[in-house]
């Protein structure tokens, strides 16, 4: 057994400095000839350990290091793709991660989704704390090294990052970590290391390699073990077609060796899969893998930990974010019979209530559905690809039973255009989101609205309490309807509600409610109004001087006690008690 190297994510929000941090190690300017600065495509970058000699030798001496692993091996990819790429049962393949933050933003929300993924699928990290050279009155030092770069600036400006520090420091509070500037940490299994740096400077780069060296050296030397003649084990980042070879896979080896020829295994959504290796390209040390500087090495083998892209027949329907696997002829079917259990715990319909979730490959799936799991937030089918018809009609079905989980929740992915005409047809809500973290907060969000919407709608279907005095001498006609002056002595009255009179008799609905000649939606307490009821005749049903109460049904003053009390005033909520002892004396 050896020790591989080990496999580092870096995540972030978007323009917090991922790619730029990686260029920074790297001397490459990949980020430069990318539209907008922002990282579009997949790669891994292999950094030997003689690099990180060259740039931490200092301080791996003065710290008295040694360097044991072979280097690091880094995944760059926008947002949290590559991470939820690496999934595998029970964790990440990914050993460690560094979240970069922008040290004038702070937490974004995509630092926000990270850090959820990161802490659901319990990867330790280290945070980057990118632009120092943006804090006011930073020098540039021309140095590598945080610590020399901080001892020659001005007492304010080593304030001035303190400050903007700390509120990292709290941030990670607030979601269950604690923090520290790395020179200040005293116990690492404890403390989350926090290393201020400069992508464009260079200072600090030299402390994040030294910490992701020394930090996976002494807790991951296990994890990190691997049979090198062993089979070949990995996971598969992307799919992609390559001019010349047609579909191919970009693989993160994490144990054992491939060949060419080598029988393989690899996961569809319709199971497991097996073919051939025809072809293996594998990047050189310190060269993207998605942006080369020379064309890629076609290899014999290849051994973890190392970014791989396989070329072999079949490759089509193979799904990022599945494990990759070299076998015998004979262990064939148990090994696809496992792959394909693997994506069925992953890619559910299950035969209850719940929200579709829909994403761009098996690792988004299941992060999101693990999220959403987490928020309590029920998943009744998970599937990748975009939203089709019958993803809408099936969460149509849901909506019937229960309306606040009949919603499509996609990630990345589009609605076809049948689908968008089936959910106007059918009231179904489709929320979209680059960013997980988003897409739950935009679901907990609707889920609200629509909790008002309904109360709402509910409450307008409740016949309200309401009790009013007939006004002495204000018969404006006895009958077919009859019309009189009255005052609102509590709650509101409104159209259409029945009335119930002293003896507890049903004396007809009210039909209109005026104020000077004007139709009124509802009269409130003290006011003096014309009311006209249908089915009530003055004398026979009603007097001057009589107090009428609005009929309230049982099943409504049931809804208002124990749905709705909030909504109405102790006098109101009297009133109720008052309505049913007149209706229990006619009884």
């Amino acid at each position: 057994m050896i020790i591989r190297q080990p496999i580092v994510v870096v995540m972030g929000h978007v323009d917090h400095g991922k790619t730029s941090v990686l260029d920074r190690i790297r001397k490459t300017s990949v980020s430069k000839r990318e539209a907008g600065g922002i990282t579009q495509h997949i790669g891994a970058s292999e950094v030997p350990a003689e690099v990180i000699q060259k740039i931490c030798g200092e301080a791996l001496r003065r710290m008295k290091v040694e360097l044991k692993i072979p280097g690091l091996l880094f995944i760059d990819t926008p947002g949290h793709e590559a991470f939820t790429n690496l999934r595998k049962r029970g964790g990440s393949m990914a050993d460690i991660a560094v979240l970069v933050v922008d040290v004038a933003q702070g937490f974004q929300p995509q630092t926000m989704e990270a850090l959820e993924i990161l802490k659901e699928y319990k990867t330790p990290f280290i945070v980057a704390l990118n632009k120092i050279d943006l804090v006011n009155g930073w020098r540039d030092s021309g140095k590598g090294s945080f610590t020399e770069a901080l001892a020659g600036q001005r007492e304010d400006v080593r304030a001035s990052l303190d400050e903007k520090l700390y509120a990292i420091v709290g941030k990670l509070y607030d979601e269950g970590f604690v923090a520290e500037r790395y020179d200040r940490v005293t116990d690492n299994s404890k403390q989350l290391a926090i290393v201020p740096l400069s992508a464009k400077t260079g200072e600090g780069i030299m402390e994040l390699l030294m910490l992701l060296a020394g930090l996976s050296q002494k807790y991951l030397e296990k994890r990190l073990a691997t049979e090198v003649k062993g089979k070949g084990h990995g996971n598969i980042l992307e799919v992609k077609e390559e001019r010349g070879l047609g579909t191919t896979v970009d693989v993160i080896l994490d144990d054992g060796t491939i060949r060419k020829n080598d029988l393989i295994v690899f996961a569809t959504e319709n199971g497991g899969a097996s073919t051939k290796v025809r072809a293996l390209l594998k990047p050189k040390p310190l060269d993207e893998m998605r942006d080369p500087r020379e064309k890629f090495d076609s290899v014999e083998e290849a051994s973890a930990a190392c970014g791989v892209k396989i070329y072999a027949p079949g490759l089509e329907h193979a799904l990022a974010g599945t494990s990759i696997a070299v076998v015998d002829e004979a262990d064939v079917e148990k090994a696809k019979s496992e792959l394909a259990k693997e994506v069925g715990e992953v890619l559910v319909s299950r035969d209850y209530a719940g929200v579709t979730v829909k994403a761009d490959t098996l690792g988004s799936v299941e992060a999101l559905t693990k999220l959403l799991e987490k928020e309590e937030i029920l998943v009744k089918k998970a599937g990748i690809g975009p939203i089709n018809k019958r993803d809408v009609s099936e969460a149509a079905a849901v909506r019937n039973e229960d309306p606040l989980l009949g919603v499509v929740l996609s990630f990345n992915v589009r609605a076809l255009e049948d689908a968008k005409l089936e959910a106007a047809s059918l009231g179904v809500t489709i929320l979209n989101s680059t960013i997980v973290y988003t897409l739950i907060e935009n679901y907990k969000a609707w889920k609200v609205e629509e909790e008002r919407k309904s109360r709402e709608e509910a409450y307008k279907k409740l016949v309200s309490p309401a009790k009013f005095k007939v006004l002495e001498g204000h018969c404006f006609r006895a009958s077919k309807p009859c019309i009189v002056g009255v005052e609102i002595l509590a709650g509101k009255l409104k159209p259409h509600a029945r009335l119930v009179g002293e003896s507890g008799d049903d004396i007809g609905e009210v039909n209109e409610i005026q104020n000077e000649g004007k139709n009124l939606e509802e009269a409130g307490e003290g006011m003096q109004v014309a009311v006209s009821i249908a089915g009530a005749s003055f004398e026979k049903d009603l007097k001057f001087g009589d107090v009428i109460l609005t009929s309230v049904p049982k099943e409504h003053i049931m809804e208002w006690r124990e749905k709705y009390p909030h909504m109405l005033t102790e006098v109101e909520m009297e009133m109720l008690k008052e309505i049913e002892k007149r209706r229990r004396s006619r009884e």
